[in-house]
């Protein structure tokens, strides 16, 4: 719901009566009025409130509404109890997303992919990976921008919208996933070193397994860091972003600076059109030589996207953070490979033998030569024909290094991306499987669980994944692990997107990321792209790792694990049971998949179009409306034929009672079946109150006071009326004039209006959820919601007061409130003085602000049992909705949350 601020300077007054002036602080303050205000920031990014210090002078159950009690944030008196580290405040997790993009495959293995698909096709491999990403980076901003999301990153992120039927799998492949990138990043590590050791010829065993003995050697040193602690980590992350940076640079540079002698026989000759031209198109070289081959080897540099949501609880604003830091992210890699493997394609040869002597002869007439370094003086002809050049981007990894202005800055840049990348995946594959571990979704994990000191570091888990991570360096073949990633990490991706999908299309109101720009069919297009893309890469690994998604699907569904995560498979459940008009399971016990279950009370004929259509507008196809009606004589079926007529999707019961009071109590003790049955009754506005008789307003009050039923309460008023008159009437005789069927402004489109809402009080929310769940229709869709957090009333009411002077005795008189309870006294007057003036403020500003809204949205007031007559009630209901043109709503929860700013 996006909230519109209201004009600054915006102030509901809440003037208090005469008093004794307080002593605040040991200082008497002055008497007189205070003011206490409620606005909403122009951001529309967090609600302020400003509560006096000093006494309100009237007694009531209202509270004033404080973002805290929805989500841990700052409020007045109270530290922030999540706050941004400084790493956050200083680089925001754009910076920790590219450095877990950027990582070994970029440095060592981009240059030899584009010499086997050629500049073009390695750019059409870099865009594919980066739509996928990027449409899975939308819908991650989605689902982090619906619940602060708690430790367990990735993992939580999915099951808490999914549920623990596939999130539960989606969390060990993920888990898997990030434990197999650490030995990706470390064998990058090591096959750096060992390029480096046997250029100054130091040799341990063989190539193979010098890789494997610094692999091991490495990652048991990650071990021992990252179980000593993790403080130092995040101001490192900075470091190593500079490293990069600057190794960026001097490689950029190095493109530009003319090739010395030594580099050309390694194949290097700066800018040259013919070098861009061949290497252009593709040269598909040994057994992975294809397009899916080389996919596979390079998606893993594409993922790390997810890092921004698993640090979404320490961010500031991850409403804004996480898909700017993510995007931004996507975009600038992306960016940077394009440049890269366009630079390094049209730099350097394909193939080069590293000898200063393989220089044309002047006397060669170069027509036997092989290769494009033939036009430029290099004759690399014998290792091109025996298939032995070592230089060259189809055979040196580290061509990079050898283009660079200083190769030691490459060298710098491998090491700060693959070390920061393998201790990252290192850290946070244990905490994910901890999470899964203490959800106890499986069994035998649950020893895996156990955390250890301050921080519950999980200690098991990172011996669990430093023995995943050893066995996978042992392969010690980057080119080998790189596509086995791939599919673990695609179908990662593919279930957050199906997850995306799955919460949009089951129309679950607990679904209301801040996050607008995504689309359900575009995460939808993501989910089938990546399934597809795993199945053209590898068909097997692909049929693996949805198997194992099916085995644990299956067997959480067997077990059903005792969780209540409110997620979209539950919502969607709770969908079915509504449809089949069926008993409902615990789901709706989930505040995020609260859903109003609406009981109207139709009425006469004149105010059922409005009510009904209205209602309709936020329970169509969502939840339950039950049209209720209460009648003096015998029932017919004339108001269940008007419904059908007009089309509704309602239950329709009706009663028959004495008075509206006890009929209407009837409806709200028996209406529904089991756990279908209405939470919020919706009624119109009694505008006849004072002409009528007292019992009657009295009567009509205890309608509204449906709260000990558990009851929510909406009243609707209508400029052009709209009421709750006495109980209809009915005859025995069953020809009926059929109703003429009006069309109400409700069921037109609503355009660029307004939806002004005043939450004044903190009722749980359900000022709030109405609204929302009305732009979700077509007519309200372009409306705006506005959020303000926020006199002749004596003679209204003079019919009421109670006359003093005629009574004097006070026992008399308090006999005769006893008899009368909607009599008003000059005490009960003066008690409520500060709070009728508040309606009566409160009314001006309506008619200020809310003059060309659609529709006016208000908490109704409370007022105290035994504090306030119901007449002076019904008087601030009336007064505080009275000469206003749009339809006004007045919305009362009853106290229980129905809105959550967290994912559980």
């Amino acid at each position: 719901m996006e909230l519109q601020g209201a004009n600054d300077g915006i102030r509901l007054a809440a003037y208090r009566a005469n008093l004794p002036a307080p002593v605040a602080n040991g200082k008497a303050t002055s008497g007189g009025f205070d003011s206490d205000y409620y606005t909403c920031d122009g951001d529309g990014s967090s609600v302020a409130s400003r509560v006096s210090v000093d006494l309100t002078g009237y007694e009531t159950m209202d509270a004033p509404p404080r973002y805290d009690f929805y989500a841990n944030t700052e409020v007045w008196g109270r530290r922030r109890q999540f706050r941004p580290s400084l790493f956050q405040l200083h680089a925001g997790p754009e910076i920790r997303c590219m450095l877990n993009i950027w990582g070994v495959i970029l440095y060592l293995r981009l240059p030899w992919i584009t010499a086997q698909a050629g500049i073009g096709l390695t750019w059409v491999i870099i865009l594919l990976s980066s739509t996928i990403t990027g449409i899975t980076g939308l819908s991650t901003s989605a689902i982090a921008t619906n619940g602060k999301v708690k430790g367990g990153g990735t993992y939580f992120l999915i099951s808490r919208s999914l549920g623990p039927e596939l999130g539960g799998s989606i969390g060990l492949i993920f888990a898997f996933a990030n434990a197999v990138a650490v030995a990706m990043h470390t064998v990058g590590f090591a096959e750096t070193v060992t390029d480096l050791m046997r250029e100054n010829g130091a040799v341990m065993v063989d190539r193979t397994n010098d890789i494997r003995i610094i692999g091991i050697i490495t990652v048991t040193c990650l071990l021992g860091i990252s179980m000593a602690g993790m403080a130092w980590e995040s101001k490192a992350q900075v470091l190593f972003f500079i490293v990069i940076m600057v190794s960026f640079a001097s490689y950029i540079v190095g493109t530009i600076i003319p090739a010395s002698p030594e580099k050309q026989s390694k194949g290097f000759f700066s800018y040259k059109a013919n070098i861009f031209a061949t290497n252009f198109v593709p040269d598909w070289r040994g057994p992975g030589g294809s397009f899916f081959g080389m996919f596979s080897i390079f998606f893993p540099s594409a993922t790390g996207i997810l890092a921004g949501a698993n640090i979404s609880g320490d961010l500031k604003n991850p409403a804004v953070a996480i898909p700017r830091g993510t995007l931004l992210a996507i975009f600038w890699t992306t960016v940077s490979y394009l440049i890269i493997s366009a630079t390094i394609g049209s730099c350097v040869v394909r193939d080069a033998s590293g000898v200063l002597n393989d220089t044309l002869s002047p006397l060669s007439t170069g027509e036997e030569c092989v290769g494009t370094a033939c036009q430029y003086g290099w004759d690399f002809s014998e290792c091109i024909n025996n298939k032995t050049c070592v230089y060259g981007i189809s055979n040196y990894y580290q061509s990079m290094s050898m283009v660079s202005a200083f190769g030691p800055l490459i060298t710098a840049g491998i090491f700060g991306a693959t070390l920061s990348s393998a201790l990252a995946c290192l850290v946070s594959a244990p905490k994910v499987f901890q999470c899964l571990c203490k959800d106890q979704l499986y069994p035998l994990i649950g020893f895996f669980g156990k955390g250890y000191g301050k921080n519950n570091e999980p200690i098991r888990g990172y011996f669990l994944t430093y023995i995943i991570a050893a066995c996978f360096i042992l392969i010690a073949e980057l080119n080998t692990i790189a596509p086995i990633i791939s599919n673990f990490f695609l179908c990662s991706y593919s279930l957050i997107n199906f997850s995306c999908f799955h919460a949009s299309i089951t129309n679950s109101p607990g679904w209301r990321p801040s996050f607008r720009f995504y689309s359900k069919w575009l995460s939808l297009l993501g989910a089938i792209c990546s399934v597809v893309i795993m199945f053209l890469l590898t068909w097997w690994a692909a049929l693996i790792a949805f198997g194992v998604v099916f085995i644990l699907l299956a067997y959480t569904l067997y077990k059903k694990p005792d969780v209540n995560w409110g997620s979209s498979v539950q919502a969607s459940s709770y969908n079915m049971a509504l449809s089949k008009c069926a008993g409902l399971n615990s789901v709706e016990d989930h505040v995020k998949n609260y859903r109003p279950q609406c009981l109207v009370l139709t009425g006469p004929p004149s105010s059922r179009p409005a009510l009904v259509d209205l209602v309709s507008c936020f329970t169509k196809d969502l939840s339950l409306m039950l049209c209720g009606n209460v009648l003096t004589k015998t029932m017919n079926d004339s108001h269940l034929n008007w419904l059908n007529k007009r089309k509704v999707r309602s239950f329709y019961r009706g009663v028959v009672a004495a008075d509206l009071q006890s009929g209407v109590n009837v409806l709200l003790q028996g209406a529904g079946l089991g756990r279908m049955k209405p939470n919020v009754l919706i009624m119109g506005f009694k505008k006849d109150w004072r002409s009528d008789t007292p019992q009657a307003a009295h009567n009509y009050i205890g309608i509204i006071d449906a709260f000990d039923l558990q009851f929510g309460v909406c009243v609707l008023r209508m400029r052009e009326g709209l009421e709750v008159s006495n109980p209809s009437q009915s005859h025995a005789s069953v020809s009926i004039e059929p109703e003429p069927q009006h069309s109400t402004q409700f069921q037109k489109k609503q355009g660029k209006k307004t939806i002004d809402v005043y939450w004044l009080s903190d009722d749980g929310g359900l000022t709030l959820l109405l609204p929302y769940l009305l732009t979700r229709r077509k007519r309200w869709a372009k409306c705006k919601v506005r959020v303000f957090v926020g006199g002749e009333f004596e003679k209204m009411v003079s019919r009421f007061r109670v006359d003093t002077n005629s009574k004097p005795d006070s026992n008399s008189g308090c006999a005769s409130q006893h008899q009368e309870p909607w009599m008003i006294t000059d005490q009960d007057f003066e008690k409520n003085k500060a709070k009728s003036l508040r309606q009566i403020r409160l009314n001006e500003v309506l008619l200020d602000y809310s003059r060309e809204a659609a529709l006016i949205i208000i908490t109704m007031p409370v007022g105290r049992r035994g504090v306030c007559p119901s007449t002076l009630y019904l008087a601030w209901l009336d007064f505080l909705s009275r000469d206003l043109r749009p339809p006004v709503l007045l919305v009362r929860g009853n106290q229980e949350n129905v809105l959550t700013f967290y994912c559980q």
